[in-house]
């Protein structure tokens, strides 16, 4: 039977051989044993129980968590001609009724359904019915209440199981799960301790990177202009951040979704496609609400807050490069993060024990942020993965390539300042004394008249701000559990103070591309999408970007060649693979007879982009046809609207954004930009900025 799982692997699913675990699991399996799998996301848990279905007779019973997960899956199952179908809420009564008559006459191999239908007496009645040979648990830590992320409706399935006439074989497949929830999990579904297979936690494809200090949505602008050919998912804590977040990245003219609770059914579903499908670049959305995609391109997830537990965080950031290959996994951490988890702790109705465990997970979350040691190893030794990564490389704390600076002498003009305005004040009065403001807060408090007044007046108000966040960071600075948070001096504050301890600070260096840009790449991606939009597929269910990497590194011209690409099998080659070796084929001829594809046009360069733009495309995407930097795109279409054509202005600034820069403008002019900007809120930018002039007819 292992062999013909083999040829199945090939044949199906374009593989040589089975990846690190595979094969012991699916040998256990075949050979009757209920069976558990740990195995970190993206490391072929799927396989695990799709390649066992299609070797035994009977139907296999998969039973997942998330609906868009199910039909990703039965998606790709369909493109390699395996019967297989879904049964859950998105259906009507009609359409689940056909498809349990069809699984009951044997015409699927798998059968995919929520937890939530075990609810159903008639429903399991129909399943008494279906020669039901293998079942398989996705997200089994769902069924653990140590777990975090426990589901009530994961508790009917070893009913389930009671129930059915004949006893099926029992799989269960989890990324994320400590010693204590394995225990529960084998217990709960009757596994034996020698039939559980941990595969390991690491995957080595993914850049642990966490990041103190900094201006979140500073960093966050500059890393999707830099990496904004790939796909990302951005998270935040509430919903009112996600909105935060999305019309930010909206107005710098990045192509950003939002995902939280708050939104419609028919809202989530269609962002949610978009982003699939590589029609939305990025999306934002709530840590709490699970994404439940098989997206196999996301190339970085960045937490924007705290998750509540390392689980939460593995599994969201783990979304990131499910296809292997390179992607990144990036924590921003401020102290007051902490403040939400801690809050939901408190307000929920958990038991004290139960509380008790979620703070002790929740100070491991800030321990990671904080550790000095590999952060891999850190999430390893959690899960009691003892294998050692020591020196992976491939993290922030392993692989810190920031310059070490010296500002002890800005320190201590902050605490002072601090100190001088009696503690009473947020940071951006503070910021203000310290840039020698004129605004008249800071002169009818007197604060002018301090000697801290103006000490950093060659810093912009940002730049300030930002050094002291980096002293809250740093424990030099608290701030008060307040509505409005003053700041207060620690006691470490007091050795700067008295000249015996010096502060440091780590500069970042400028953030790299994730994906290098490659010509020939970008022709298959692009014909991958408009195969995908053609058959209404994901593009990664036709090919992972893995696989057309390796076409490019290849560049098979034949079918030999072709079918040695990895997960290009015989049936793929023939759906898809001729298909591709024709474009490469073209590109070749192209490129030994060194011709270029050039477009030639007398129209300016800045009325290209206006043009891009009336046509419907974002500024990012036109940037990316371009191949010209975001603000650049911006001076275009500012240019374009002072030469009096027509934009719509509203789409990247709120009309209370553009009366507040009218205002600003009013008190400190705009023959220089930069001390307007300096005294605006910082989410509104020199693009905002140059419209509103532009509109009003200003240079």
């Amino acid at each position: 039977m292992l062999e013909e799982a083999r040829e199945i692997l090939q044949d199906y699913f374009g593989y040589p051989s089975f990846r690190e675990g595979q094969e012991e699991i699916i040998e256990n399996i075949l050979a009757g044993n209920n069976t558990l799998g740990i195995m970190p996301t993206g490391g072929g848990k799927s396989l695990c129980f799709q390649i066992p279905s299609l070797c035994l007779s009977g139907v296999t019973l998969v039973i997942s968590p998330l609906i868009s997960l199910m039909k990703d899956q039965i998606d790709s199952l369909s493109t390699l001609g395996i019967a297989a179908t879904f049964i859950n809420s998105s259906l009507t009564r009609l359409e689940i009724k056909e498809r349990i008559a069809k699984t009951c006459e044997g015409q699927y191999d798998l059968l995919y359904i929520a937890p939530e239908r075990l609810q159903s007496k008639d429903f399991i009645s129909q399943l008494q019915a279906t020669d039901i040979s293998l079942l398989a648990v996705d997200e089994s830590h769902c069924i653990s209440s140590w777990g975090h992320d426990f589901r009530p409706s994961y508790r009917l399935i070893p009913k389930l199981i009671a129930s059915l006439s004949k006893e099926p074989i029992v799989t269960a497949f989890t990324a994320t799960a400590t010693k204590e929830v394995r225990a529960d999990i084998s217990d709960l579904l009757g596994i034996e301790e020698e039939n559980t297979y941990v595969t390991g936690f690491d995957r080595p494809n993914l850049k642990f990177t966490s990041i103190k200090g900094e201006n979140k949505k500073d960093f966050i602008a500059e890393y999707v202009e830099i990496n904004q050919d790939d796909s990302g998912i951005i998270y935040a804590a509430t919903r009112k951040e996600v909105e935060q977040l999305t019309n930010f990245l909206r107005k710098k003219g990045f192509s950003a979704g939002k995902y939280h609770a708050g939104l419609s059914n028919q809202e989530r579903k269609a962002v949610q496609e978009e982003f699939i499908f590589d029609e939305l670049k990025i999306i934002v959305a709530t840590n709490a609400f699970g994404m439940g995609i098989d997206k196999s391109n996301v190339r970085y997830v960045i937490h924007h807050n705290l998750p509540q537990t390392l689980e939460d965080y593995y599994q969201e950031a783990g979304r990131a490069g499910r296809d292997g290959e390179p992607s990144e996994c990036i924590l921003l951490f401020h102290p007051a993060d902490t403040r939400l988890p801690k809050f939901f702790i408190e307000e929920s109705n958990l038991n004290p024990e139960l509380k008790r465990r979620r703070y002790q997970k929740l100070q491991k979350m800030i321990d990671y942020c904080h550790t000095s040691k590999c952060l891999r190893e850190f999430i390893l030794d959690y899960f009691d993965d003892q294998q050692s990564v020591d020196g992976c490389d491939n993290c922030s704390n392993c692989n810190d390539q920031r310059e070490l600076v010296d500002i002890t002498t800005e320190a201590q003009k902050i605490l002072s300042c601090v100190y001088k305005t009696e503690q009473r004040f947020g940071v951006t009065t503070v910021a203000c004394v310290l840039k020698g403001s004129k605004q008249k807060k800071i002169l009818n408090l007197g604060f002018d008249q301090l000697s801290t007044y103006g000490l950093l007046r060659d810093h912009t108000i940002k730049e300030i701000k930002d050094l002291i966040n980096f002293l809250i960071a740093e424990g030099y600075i608290q701030l008060t559990k307040s509505k409005y948070p003053v700041t207060k001096l620690t006691d470490k504050a007091k050795l700067v103070l008295s000249g015996n301890e010096q502060v440091y600070y780590k500069v970042r260096k400028k953030i790299k591309k994730i994906t290098a840009k490659n010509l020939l790449f970008n022709i298959l991606r692009e014909f991958r999408s408009k195969l995908a939009k053609e058959e209404d597929l994901p593009p990664y269910v036709i090919f992972h970007d893995s696989t057309l990497q390796e076409m490019v590194q290849r560049k098979p011209v034949t079918k030999e060649g072709m079918l040695e690409v990895k997960g290009v099998g015989p049936v793929k080659f023939k759906r898809y693979g001729k298909l591709f070796l024709e474009k490469i084929k073209e590109f070749k001829t192209r490129e030994a007879s060194s011709q270029e594809v050039a477009t030639t046009t007398d129209t300016p360069s800045h009325l290209i982009s206006y043009n891009l733009l009336q046509e419907g495309k974002s500024l990012s995407k036109i940037a990316d046809l371009r191949d010209l930097a975001l603000t650049t795109i911006q001076s275009h279409l500012v240019r374009s609207l002072q030469e009096g054509f027509g934009l719509d202005v509203d789409r990247f600034i709120s009309q209370e954004e553009k009366e507040l820069i009218r205002k600003k403008i009013k008190e400190v002019g705009a023959e220089r930009l930069k001390p307007l900007k300096e005294i605006l809120p910082d989410e509104i930018s020199y693009f905002q900025i140059k419209l509103v002039l532009a509109t009003e007819g200003e240079e």
